[in-house]
């Protein structure tokens, strides 16, 4: 059983494994950075350690939010997501990245940020944070939901070439090229803004945006590299195009219907309905400009409702928050990722469904480039959780990183109690 040196042992009252049943009285073993065994305690073999590192009340996989952006930004504004110094922004960046992965958010797919430039101190260790699987720019049309209305378009079109959030593209040579500069950073996966969104000032988040040829291009160039594409669709007619071009991902789907969970559902694309923020949105009106506010409440009862509607269909979905400030008193602070599964549990799903959707389908959500992790299963990276008390019996302990107890990533302990009164293995 031991591979490559010392096996860490990891007791626990109950594994939830990602996908499939929870199994009481349970081991996970890590050798490096993959799990070599997760299964009950009763099926170890003799030549495990004798003695668990941690005992535990649950473990899980590490958690991934599909769906966010490493903007450091302080204030909910498309334009200071332009106007802040890259510099400025890539500092707090760095430390909204620690706090995801306290919280127990071992891996993250950025739907457009600098988080793309974080991955390399990441991967080196100069900075703690989770796995980073970034889109780079959003590809948006002229005028589209990631183009910053307020500013003068030159100068928004300047600023697209310093390798912000937005790439501006129109007609296909400059979505070929769009793709192509997102490629260039080593974007895992293509973000396109195929309908308008609520933040955009004067774009309605019903109407398509890109040209069906447009969409087709962008998702045929990305997987000529083996990259999926994630579209950010709120309208039905957004939706739609983005599946005739054979996106991987719809991101929000707030207007989805039977008829587009059915094309969903036989086409396998996965919805990611960043719940969190349409919540948050809701509940702190007095934070964003007055068209937000107006858009918000005309599509957030049809949102909950599509949540369901793809559910009952058996649309696959994965949990993505649309986090994106930067600091605990921030709009939508990092750290607090973990809201989204009780969201989802909400909207129709089971709690067991609710934790597949923040566990095992985010890595399904980047196609070809998904990594071998969401799930404790022999061979698998070793990310993965120790908690206070089982999500099963209350989805909330997710979303306080205080009940958090551990967290390895690439089977490196990357967070344990402070104390060791607080330590269950010392219990």
């Amino acid at each position: 059983m031991r591979q490559n040196g010392r096996v860490t042992r990891i007791d626990a009252e109950v594994l939830i494994p990602g996908a499939g049943a929870p199994v009481a009285a349970a081991t996970v073993l890590i050798d490096g950075g993959t799990i070599i065994y997760a299964g009950p305690t009763a099926g170890l073999g003799p030549e495990a350690p004798a003695r668990p590192d941690v005992r535990a009340p649950a473990v899980m996989p590490g958690m991934w939010d599909c769906h966010c952006h490493l903007q450091g930004i302080r204030r909910f504004s498309m334009e200071e997501m332009l106007i802040t110094p890259v510099p400025t922004a890539a500092a707090r960046a760095a430390k909204d990245a620690e706090a995801a992965l306290a919280a127990g958010f071992t891996s993250l797919r950025e739907a457009g940020g600098i988080g793309i430039w974080l991955v390399p101190a990441i991967e080196e260790g100069t900075i703690n944070g989770p796995s980073i699987y970034s889109a780079g720019s959003v590809l948006s049309q002229t005028g589209g939901h990631a183009d910053v209305h307020g500013l003068p378009a030159g100068w928004v079109a300047g600023a697209c070439e310093d390798g912000r959030f937005l790439q501006l593209c129109d007609g296909v040579p400059e979505c070929l090229r769009a793709v192509r500069l997102q490629l260039r950073k080593n974007a895992r996966v293509i973000k396109v803004c195929a309908s308008g969104g609520v933040v955009s000032t004067v774009d309605d988040p019903v109407h398509q945006q890109f040209s069906d040829e447009e969409l087709r291009v962008i998702v045929e160039e990305a997987a000529r590299a083996g990259r999926a594409v994630m579209a950010h669709c709120h309208g039905k007619p957004g939706i739609m195009a983005a599946l005739r071009a054979g996106v991987h991902t719809i991101e929000h789907g707030s207007y989805l219907d039977e008829e587009a969970a059915a094309a969903m559902r036989d086409t396998g694309a996965i919805l990611v309905p960043t719940r969190s923020i349409i919540e948050r949105m809701l509940a702190s009106e007095d934070k964003i400009p007055p068209h937000a506010s107006r858009k918000i409440r005309a599509l957030a009862g049809r949102h909950l409702e599509a949540i369901g509607i793809a559910h009952a269909a058996g649309v696959t979905i994965a949990a993505g928050t649309d986090i994106g400030t930067t600091g605990p008193d921030s709009f939508l602070p990092w750290g607090s990722n973990g809201t989204e599964p009780e969201l989802l549990h909400q909207a129709g799903l089971s709690p067991l469904a609710a934790i597949e959707a923040v566990t095992a389908n985010g890595p399904r959500t980047l196609g070809p480039q998904a990594p071998r992790s969401g799930l404790l299963r022999p061979g698998f990276d070793a990310d993965l959780l120790a908690l206070s008390r089982s999500p099963l019996d209350d989805l909330a302990v997710l979303a306080d990183p205080g009940q958090i107890t551990h967290v390895w990533k690439c089977g490196r302990l990357a967070k344990r109690p402070l104390t060791p009164a607080s330590d269950p293995a010392a219990r």
